[in-house]
């Protein structure tokens, strides 16, 4: 049987308290009671558990994190980062998903209510901004993976660039020789679609080629939309000799589309993604893309909530990471 507390404190005829004082370093005690006590512990061999003490000292020295989902293509990259931060500090993760939604958010809700973490990162599951902005007014600190630009403000938050990702996109086209793109975008909801949308079309307009709206093709950032765009661009007749996605999941499903119809990728179409995904390197053929700095982002998040416990004020504003542009084979052959 495992040497408990209660052994300790029969042993050494003090209270438990008394035991966890002396473990903790808290409280006067007679340097005598405390000294007899230590000379039990190590008699005995008694071993604290670590978490036990953490919670006597009021910090569990573990980092909640919740993500929608564990499928997301970029998902391992910022939970590395993450991780990197915290286990390189001594802190554990406790990670939530949404695979399960209400049940799901149930689970994290009453592990929240049990105080299992010291704060929480989140990239937030769709429709729960507003219950993670109340958790964080009463108090519980974190930090907001912003992934769809959306800057509410209300979160400490860490974000990237997503306009200038897409301007750096644009203007590689433009050095190409391409004029007549088209683009893919995300869900129209999203801080990021609209950013990315913008940040394009901006510098075709300041080129004098402003990008019209049927050129421009809604997606959902899966592989299915980029390939169905390009189908449809091409039963219509309508001419266009680059495509730019709003992530490498629809660049890929764009490339196949384009190949399937006779059309090589990149010499009568040129096609970028964004994210840069693993994958993205290892695709045919590679695809050109904006780096999304996701671990360095998981990395951000981490460090500004171990300064945070440390005493440092969570920033007031968002911390933005600049996104980076990575030229490939779907662009320059």
């Amino acid at each position: 049987m495992p040497i408990t507390i209660a052994d300790v404190a029969a042993a050494a005829k003090v209270s438990k308290t008394t035991v966890s004082r002396v473990l903790n370093g808290k409280g006067e005690l007679d340097r005598s009671t405390a000294d007899r006590v230590r000379a039990v512990i190590e008699e005995l061999g008694y071993v604290p558990s670590a978490r036990a003490v953490n919670l006597a000292r009021g910090r569990t020295r573990v980092v909640g994190m919740l993500v929608p989902s564990l499928t997301w293509p970029w998902m391992g990259e910022v939970l590395q980062g993450a991780a990197d931060v915290l286990e390189a500090e001594n802190y554990g993760m406790l990670l939530f998903t949404c695979n399960r939604g209400e049940e799901s958010m149930r689970q994290f809700a009453a592990q929240v209510a049990a105080k299992s973490f010291d704060g929480l990162l989140v990239i937030e599951p769709e429709g729960t901004l507003d219950y993670i902005a109340t958790l964080h007014s009463r108090g519980l600190p974190m930090v907001l993976i912003d992934d769809r630009d959306q800057q509410s403000g209300q979160i400490p938050s860490i974000g990237t660039t997503n306009h200038l990702g897409a301007a750096a996109a644009a203007r590689h086209l433009l050095e190409i020789g391409r004029r007549q793109p088209l683009v893919v975008t995300g869900p129209a909801r999203f801080g990021c679609t609209q950013q990315r949308t913008a940040g394009f079309a901006s510098v075709y307009a300041e080129a004098g080629l402003p990008i019209d709206d049927e050129r421009i093709m809604l997606g959902d950032f899966k592989v299915g939309c980029g390939a169905d765009s390009v189908r449809q661009a091409i039963d219509s007749g309508l001419a266009f000799d680059a495509v730019f996605c709003h992530n490498d999941l629809s660049a890929f499903g764009a490339v196949q589309a384009i190949q399937d119809s006779g059309r090589r990728v990149p010499e009568d179409v040129a096609v970028v993604g964004f994210d840069d995904i693993p994958m993205a390197a290892h695709s045919q053929p590679p695809l050109t893309t904006v780096h999304q700095p996701m671990r360095e982002m998981g990395e951000a998040a981490a460090r500004t909530l171990l300064a945070h416990f440390e005493g440092a004020a969570l920033p007031n504003r968002p911390t933005i990471i600049p996104a980076t542009f990575t030229v490939r084979a779907s662009t320059v052959s």
